[in-house]
C-alpha cells in the first residue's frame, strides 16, 4: 500500500480528537462554511493527481468533505487548490479559520522529499475568474505550520491530532476573492476551511437599537447612532462605538419611554388597568393613588372617585381628597371689646394637610334672628381668612353688642366640592371697655432731682378720661419700692428725685369702665450737674458722645488688630523648627496617616483596599466633556442599589493600554480613596472588572477653580472669596495631618460645586500638567510647575507641607485676581531667577492688606517661617469672623515693578497719544470712552482717580483695574524716570 493510499485509508478511518465547536460567536458571518456542505465542493486541484477531494465523517459520524494530499515519494511537488469565488459582502477584514492535520515526516519510510507545511494565498476580483487559474496572481498570506502532527503510532491508535490555525486578511476593496492552498510536498488532509468577518450585532442599549454594524479597518472605532425603539423619546442622542473585534463600546445617551409607557425588558409597554404613568423616563409605572382609578392601558394619569377631588396644582401621583368637616368645640374668651376664638381640627381634614380656616363676623339684634357683616372697624388678629392655626382675636368690636361668629374650614378642593357650607358658629356679647394703653411719652425737662414728661391720650380713649395714674421707681430697686402719681392732664413733673439717676416709669389712663393697660415701660435719667438741658439739646449731647466713643473704639481695634499681624509676621513657631525634609509631617499615635499605594508588591491590592468597586450597570454615561492623559472624561450617574442617584464625573482608560498606564490611572483612585474630608474630592469608587476601566468621583458642577473665577470676574465679595480660601485652606490642613504632600496645589487642581465649595483635586503628578508646554519645567525625576512651587523643590526636589503652603500663597494670589496667571508671561527661567533673587507677585487690585500680608508669610525663602496650614485656616477664621478688617486694601503705591518684563515691555515714554496708552494698556473697549475728555497727554492722565473713571463711563471693574495699574506706573515714572510697563 502506497504513502497516499495509506494516509487516505487512516484519515476516514480514524476519529478526530478535538471536539469542534458548531455554534460560532454571534458576532462572527460566515461567508464559507466547507462543514456545511454535504456535496462536492467543486474546487479546482492543479494539477490534477495532487489534491483530492474525499469524503469522511467527523466523531459524531456527521459527513463531511475533505482534501488531502501527499506526494511524498516524487520530487518538487507544487500542488494547489483553489476555493470558488467567495463574495465579501461588506466587510473590509476577513478572517480564515482552517482545521487540518499533518503526518510527520520522520515517520514515513523510504521519503523521497516532505514537508511539514503548506502555503495559504488569495485573489481578491470583481467576478467568479470560473476555471481560469494562474498561480502568479495570487498574493500568499502566510505558510501554515501544524502545532502537532501525527504518526505511525497515531495511525494504530487511530486518534489523529486536529490543528487550528486562523489568519487575518485585509482591508478588501473588491467584491469577493478566491483562497487557494499550496502543497510543496506534504502528508497533509484539509479538514474544513471556514472564511468570516466580524460585525458588531444588532442589540438594544438603553432602550435605543443598534443594528449590524461591520468595522472599518480605517479606524479602531466607529460611532453608531442608535434609535429608540417604540414608544420612547431620545433624552440625549444614543451612540455606542463598534469595535474592530465586533464588540460594543461606551454607550452614551439614551431613550426614556413615553408617557403611560414603562421600560419592560428592551422596550416600552403599556401601563396595565389600575397604574399610570405622569412623565417620561425610564421608571416604572405607579400605582393609582387613593380614591382614584384607571381602566384603560397606558394612562397617564387616573380619575377620582366620586365625591373626591384633584386641586388643580395638585400632582397626579397625589390621593384625591375632599373637603374637610366642620371645625369643632369653639371656645371664647371676652375681654371688654375683643373677643378670642378658639376651635378644634376638623374630625375628618378630608385627606389634606392644607386645611385653613375662615372667621365670619356678623353683628346680630335681639329678638328674630337678624344681622349684618360686622363693619370695616372690627380687627382680625392675625387676619380673617387663610388662617392656619385653630385660634384668632377680634378687637375694635363695639361694647354691649351681640355678634355672632362662623368658623368654616377649607382645603384647596372645597371650591369643586357642592355648596353646602360647613362651619362651626358662636355668639357673644361684649362688656363695657376700657382705654387703651399711651404710646408716646416725651420728656420735656431734666434737672438733679426732677423731670418733666407729657404724652398723648391713647389711641382708642373707649369713654371720657377721668386722670391718668403714673408709676415710677429707681431702675436699681427692680420695682421693689415705687411711687403712683395722678394727673388730670396729658403731663406732669416728678420732683424729690435723685442726681444722675435712671428711673423707669409707667402711664395708664382711667375711664368709668377702670384703667386701661399700662403702657411700656419708659426709662428717663436726671442730670449729675445743677443745670438743666432741654430734650433736643441732651440727644445733640447723647450724639456727639456716643460719635466719639465710636471713634476711640475703632482706633484701639484697629490698632490692636494691626501689632497683632505685625507679630504674626515675625514670629516663628518651635515646631516649624523641627520638620525635617521628607513629607513635613510630625505623626502621632493614633492619627490616621496615608499610605502611598506604589509601596504595595501588587497595586491592584491597593486599589481593592482603599477603593470600592462598582458594577459597571449602575453607572450611566450622558456625555463626553474633555480628553485625559490615559482616555475620556466623561459626565454620568451613578445609581446603587436602594440608594439615590447622584451626578458623577467619570474617568475611562482609553483601549490598547499597557500594564503601566493601568497601574498609573488606578493609583489616583487608591490616593483619593484614603481621604474623607468636605474639602476634598470625593472618590465613589472604580470599575477593574470589566471595560472600559472607570474613576468615579462626586461630579462638581462649576468646574475648574482659575476658569470659574475668570469667567465670574468681579462677581463676588471679599468674604465670598475668603469663604473660598478657608475651604481650600481646610483640605490641606487635612492632607498635611494625614501626612501627603500634594506638589501640584493650583487653582487648577481646585473644583467648585454648585454652592461655591472647594475641593483639591488631582492627585498624581504623572499626567501632563497643562498644555501649556511652559506649565512645567523639567528636571531629574519628573516635570515640576514651576510657576506654584517653592523655590527648594524646584532646587532640591525637596517637598513638603511647607512647600504646600508657598503653592497655597500661589493660590491666594490667583483668587484674588480672579484667575490671572501668576507672573503674567515671564519664561520659566526667569520666574526661577526673580523669586531666587527675592522678587515676589504684587498684590491684586482691591486686594485687602491682611489677605497680602498672608501670602507674603506663605512666600519666605526659608520654609520653615511659613506658616502651616492649621495656622492659615485660623487666620481666615478671624478675618471671615471680623470683615472690618478687610477693608483696608494693600497699597497699590507699593507693588513691586517687574523689571523682568523688558523683553515684551513697553517705555511709557513712548505714548505720545490717548490711544498709544490705551494700546499699551490693553484696554481698547474703553477707547471711545476717553475720546474729546480732557484727558489729552499721559501725564494728565496720570493723576486720574477711580471717581474720574467712573465720570467718562469706564464702570467695569476689570478695565478699571488695568487702568489703575498703569496709572501705577506712570506715576513712578514721572518720579524716577522711565519704566517698563
Amino acid at each position: 500500500m502506497d504513502c497516499k493510499t495509506l494516509t487516505l485509508f487512516n484519515f476516514l478511518s480514524t476519529f478526530i480528537s478535538i471536539a469542534e465547536l458548531i455554534i460560532h460567536p454571534s458576532n462572527e458571518v460566515n461567508l464559507l462554511d466547507s462543514k456545511a456542505s454535504q456535496g462536492e465542493l467543486g474546487w479546482i486541484s492543479s494539477p490534477s493527481h495532487g489534491w483530492e477531494e474525499i469524503s469522511g465523517v467527523d466523531e459524531h459520524y456527521t459527513p463531511i468533505r475533505t482534501f488531502q494530499v501527499c506526494n511524498v515519494m516524487e520530487y518538487s511537488q507544487n500542488n494547489w487548490l483553489r476555493t470558488n469565488w467567495i463574495p465579501r459582502n461588506s466587510a473590509q477584514k476577513i478572517y480564515v479559520e482552517l482545521k487540518f492535520t499533518l503526518r510527520d515526516c520522520n515517520s514515513i519510510p523510504m521519503v523521497l522529499t516532505c514537508k511539514e507545511t503548506f502555503n495559504l494565498h488569495y485573489l481578491e476580483t470583481d467576478e467568479d475568474q470560473g476555471s481560469m487559474f494562474r498561480e502568479h496572481q495570487f498574493s500568499k498570506i502566510d505558510t501554515i505550520a501544524a502545532d502537532e502532527s501525527f504518526t505511525q503510532m497515531d495511525l494504530g491508535d487511530r486518534i489523529l491530532k486536529l490543528n487550528t490555525e486562523v489568519r487575518e486578511v485585509g482591508p478588501m476593496t473588491k467584491k469577493g476573492f478566491h483562497l487557494a492552498f499550496q502543497d510543496v510536498g506534504a502528508c497533509v488532509a484539509l479538514v474544513s476551511v471556514r472564511v468570516y468577518f466580524k460585525k458588531c450585532p444588532f442589540t438594544v442599549r438603553n432602550l435605543a437599537m443598534f443594528p449590524d454594524t461591520v468595522p472599518t479597518d480605517s479606524q479602531s472605532l466607529v460611532e453608531v447612532r442608535g434609535s429608540c425603539v417604540n414608544h420612547s423619546r431620545e433624552e440625549d442622542p444614543p451612540k455606542m462605538y463598534c469595535s474592530t473585534e465586533g464588540e460594543w463600546l461606551v454607550p452614551i445617551g439614551k431613550c426614556l419611554c413615553n408617557i403611560g409607557y414603562e421600560e419592560r425588558g428592551f422596550a416600552c409597554q403599556a401601563c396595565r388597568p389600575g397604574f399610570y404613568k405622569a412623565s417620561s423616563g425610564n421608571v416604572e409605572c405607579s400605582k393609582c393613588p387613593p380614591h382614584s382609578y384607571t381602566h384603560l392601558e397606558g394612562a397617564v394619569h387616573c380619575d377620582c372617585e366620586k365625591n373626591y377631588f384633584r386641586a388643580e396644582e395638585d400632582p397626579v401621583s397625589m390621593a384625591c381628597s375632599r373637603p374637610p368637616s366642620a371645625p369643632r368645640n369653639v371656645i371664647s374668651a371676652i375681654n371688654e371689646t375683643s373677643v378670642i376664638l378658639d376651635w378644634s381640627w376638623p374630625a375628618d381634614s378630608g385627606g389634606r394637610k392644607d386645611v385653613t380656616f375662615n372667621v365670619v363676623c356678623k353683628r346680630c339684634w335681639p329678638g328674630p334672628r337678624q344681622c349684618e357683616p360686622c363693619l370695616g372697624a372690627v380687627r382680625f388678629l392675625p387676619r380673617a381668612t387663610g388662617l392656619t392655626n385653630t385660634t384668632v382675636t377680634v378687637v375694635d368690636l363695639l361694647a354691649h353688642t351681640n355678634y355672632t361668629f362662623e368658623i368654616e374650614a377649607q382645603n384647596r378642593v372645597s371650591s369643586q366640592a357642592p355648596t353646602v357650607r360647613q362651619y362651626a358658629a358662636v355668639t357673644i356679647t361684649t362688656n363695657q371697655a376700657a382705654p387703651s394703653a399711651v404710646t408716646v411719652i416725651r420728656k420735656d425737662r431734666t434737672s438733679r432731682n426732677s423731670i418733666s414728661l407729657s404724652w398723648m391720650e391713647p389711641e382708642r380713649p373707649n369713654g371720657i378720661i377721668l386722670d391718668y395714674e403714673v408709676k415710677y421707681y429707681e431702675k436699681q430697686e427692680q420695682e421693689t419700692s415705687y411711687t403712683i402719681l395722678r394727673s388730670k392732664g396729658t403731663n406732669v413733673t416728678l420732683n424729690g428725685l435723685k442726681p444722675d439717676t435712671t428711673y423707669l416709669l409707667q402711664i395708664r389712663a382711667r375711664t368709668a369702665a377702670g384703667y386701661g393697660s399700662s403702657s411700656h415701660k419708659f426709662d428717663f435719667e436726671t442730670s449729675p450737674d445743677s443745670f438743666s438741658i432741654s430734650s433736643e439739646n441732651s440727644q445733640v449731647v447723647l450724639i456727639a458722645v456716643s460719635s466719639a466713643v465710636a471713634i476711640i473704639l475703632l482706633t484701639v481695634v484697629l490698632y490692636i488688630v494691626i501689632s497683632r499681624f505685625c507679630r504674626y509676621s515675625k514670629s516663628k513657631h518651635p515646631d516649624e523648627k523641627r520638620l525635617p525634609f521628607g513629607n513635613g509631617h510630625l505623626r502621632l499615635p493614633g492619627i490616621k496617616t496615608y499610605v502611598d499605594p506604589h509601596t504595595y508588591e501588587d497595586p491592584s491590592q491597593a486599589v481593592h483596599e482603599f477603593a470600592k468597586e462598582l458594577e459597571a450597570s449602575c453607572i450611566a454615561i450622558d456625555k463626553v466633556v474633555g480628553a485625559g492623559e490615559f482616555g475620556e472624561v466623561c459626565s454620568g450617574r451613578l445609581k446603587l442599589p436602594s440608594k439615590k442617584e447622584i451626578c458623577v464625573a467619570i474617568k475611562t482608560l482609553k483601549a490598547g493600554y499597557t500594564e503601566k498606564q493601568r497601574r498609573d490611572f488606578l493609583s489616583e483612585a487608591s490616593i483619593m480613596g484614603q481621604f474623607d474630608h468636605p474639602n476634598i474630592i470625593r472618590l465613589e469608587g472604580v470599575v477593574t472588572r470589566s471595560k472600559p476601566v472607570m474613576i468615579v468621583t462626586e461630579y462638581m458642577e462649576n468646574g475648574s477653580l482659575d476658569g470659574f473665577l475668570r469667567k465670574h470676574d468681579a462677581q463676588f465679595t471679599v468674604i465670598q472669596l475668603v469663604g473660598m480660601l478657608r475651604g481650600i485652606a481646610s483640605g490641606m490642613k487635612y492632607l498635611s495631618d494625614m501626612g501627603y504632600v500634594h506638589r501640584d496645589l493650583a487653582a487648577r487642581n481646585i473644583l467648585v460645586n454648585s454652592n461655591l465649595v472647594c475641593k483639591v483635586s488631582d492627585f498624581g503628578l504623572s499626567r501632563v500638567l497643562e498644555d501649556d508646554p511652559e506649565a512645567a519645567y523639567t528636571t531629574r525625576g519628573g516635570k515640576i510647575p514651576i510657576r506654584w512651587t517653592a523655590p527648594e523643590a524646584i532646587a532640591y526636589r525637596k517637598f513638603t507641607s511647607a512647600s504646600d503652603v508657598w503653592s497655597y500663597g500661589i493660590v491666594l494670589w490667583e483668587v484674588m485676581s480672579y484667575g490671572e496667571r501668576p507672573y503674567w508671561e515671564m519664561s520659566n527661567q526667569d520666574v526661577i531667577k526673580a523669586v531666587d533673587e527675592g522678587y515676589r507677585l504684587p498684590p491684586p487690585m482691591e486686594c485687602p492688606a491682611t489677605l497680602y500680608q498672608l501670602m507674603l508669610d506663605c512666600w519666605q525663602k526659608d520654609r520653615n517661617n511659613r506658616p502651616k496650614f492649621e495656622q492659615i485656616v485660623s487666620i481666615l477664621d478671624k478675618l471671615i469672623r471680623n470683615p472690618s478688617s478687610l477693608k483696608i486694601t494693600a497699597s497699590t503705591a507699593s507693588r513691586p515693578v517687574n523689571l523682568l518684563l523688558d523683553r515684551t515691555s513697553t517705555d511709557i515714554t513712548s505714548c505720545h497719544t490717548m490711544g498709544d496708552w490705551l494700546e499699551s494698556a490693553r484696554t481698547l473697549p474703553c477707547k471711545d470712552a476717553f475720546s474729546g475728555v480732557s484727558y489729552s497727554s499721559c501725564n494728565t492722565l496720570a493723576k486720574t482717580s477711580a471717581e474720574d473713571f467712573k465720570k467718562v463711563g469706564v464702570m467695569i471693574a476689570g478695565p478699571q483695574k488695568k487702568i489703575v495699574s498703569s496709572l501705577t506706573t506712570l506715576e513712578m515714572h514721572s518720579k524716577n524716570g522711565p519704566v517698563p510697563v
